[in-house]
């Protein structure tokens, strides 16, 4: 079936861009984004997802102010156009490829409107590919680059209104694309492999640089999986895009966590980057508060990524921080706003971690037991 991107010279495959490269049900592309105000004021999160196989695009948007998260998702039959990228009240605008992104969510019954415009403070950079089976069942096979950048533009949220300035305004924005879990369960025989998973990414601004972190651990606390990069701030003029040439290699990461008691949420860490052919780079991150993925649709019960809702189905929710349960599993998923250092130099960023299972190094036990020191 052909569609207007097929005018561009663009196919990978000997057929039209419309169809996929695979017949898997869990073939997706992906854009994600953060950002917030470095004292904490407000964190924002959206999301938009298309899902070819299963006929489906969705999104969402997040906003945490005053303690309250307020949530908008939307679902709908997925467009054959690729350049549509829009469902309900949410869209996604690529102005120039890989430096400005504008993000819209239109006036809607949920109390959540924003125009927001991110443009890149450092290169977006490739993701080395994250692949990982269930035993002989491919789970993952992902491509990935995330890009730091600042924010403009106005939210609107309970009937207050907050303007972003790109002189304080940070953030953080990935693009996704291949196989991961999404949508209702598959039928068939159930996993003979117990669960585990421990993800940690924690992309954060400074002054000159910006750090680009994430790492997946086995249970015994084997990486496998490292993407560790520390890059500069753009000058004008510069390749908005890494070749291989603009950031600093990381070979190898430790890092600590201090669990908060009787959760499994990290209340600070400590990670050591060792940068290929340079001395190591010491970060803190203090966590501020959480925003709760869920708010996005990451293990959302009712707005989970892929499901079906219909032609067109727009809804919202909202919680108080302060009032969740941390170890519901919809809650487990997290990002951290934290105020962060590196080498004692002052910045902000995001720890974001899910800990699911067993991971012996910091003390996690059981499939969800909560840390007990």
């Amino acid at each position: 079936m052909l569609s207007r991107f097929d005018d561009y010279p663009i196919h990978q495959m000997p057929v039209p861009v419309a169809h996929t490269g695979t017949s898997d049900r869990n073939h997706y592309d992906r854009y994600f984004f953060n950002g917030y105000l470095p004292e904490g004021e407000v964190f924002f999160g959206g999301a938009m997802g298309l899902y070819p196989n299963r006929q489906v695009i969705d999104a969402a948007f997040s906003v945490v102010h005053d303690g309250r998260q307020h949530n908008v998702y939307a679902s709908g039959r997925a467009p054959i156009e690729r350049g549509h990228t829009s469902v309900g009240p949410v869209k996604v605008e690529v102005v120039e490829p890989m430096e400005t992104v504008r993000l819209l969510v239109a006036g809607s019954d949920h109390g959540v409107e924003a125009d927001l415009l991110f443009r890149a403070r450092s290169v977006a950079c490739e993701e080395e590919r994250q692949m990982r089976a269930a035993g002989a069942i491919p789970m993952m096979d992902v491509t990935r680059f995330t890009q730091n950048g600042t924010w403009e533009g106005s939210i609107s949220v309970a009937g207050e209104t907050i303007e972003l300035d790109a002189a304080r305004a940070r953030g953080t924005r990935d693009r996704s694309w291949g196989i991961r879990p999404v949508g209702e369960p598959p039928g068939g025989a159930p996993s003979g492999t117990g669960m585990q998973i421990f993800w940690l990414w924690g992309p954060c601004h400074f002054d000159s640089e910006t750090v680009y972190l994430a790492l997946f651990d086995d249970a015994e606390g084997s990486k496998f999986y490292q993407h560790a990069r520390i890059a500069p701030v753009l000058s004008s003029g510069d390749d908005v895009i890494d070749r291989g040439d603009a950031t600093r290699v990381v070979r190898e990461t430790d890092f600590q966590i201090d669990w908060e008691p009787g959760t499994r949420r990290a209340r600070r860490a400590e990670v050591t980057l060792h940068e290929l052919g340079g001395p190591p780079r010491r970060l803190t991150y203090e966590v501020l508060y959480t925003f709760q993925m869920c708010g996005i649709g990451y293990s959302h019960p009712t707005w989970a990524h892929g499901r079906w809702h219909g032609e067109l189905e727009v809804g919202g929710d909202q919680w108080s921080l302060g009032e969740l349960d941390p170890m519901a599993p919809q809650n487990l998923h997290i990002q951290n706003v934290c105020r962060v250092t590196m080498d004692g130099l002052p910045g902000w960023g995001i720890l974001e971690q899910i800990a699911v299972g067993p991971h012996r190094p910091t003390g996690l036990r059981g499939l969800l037991d909560p840390f007990s020191a």
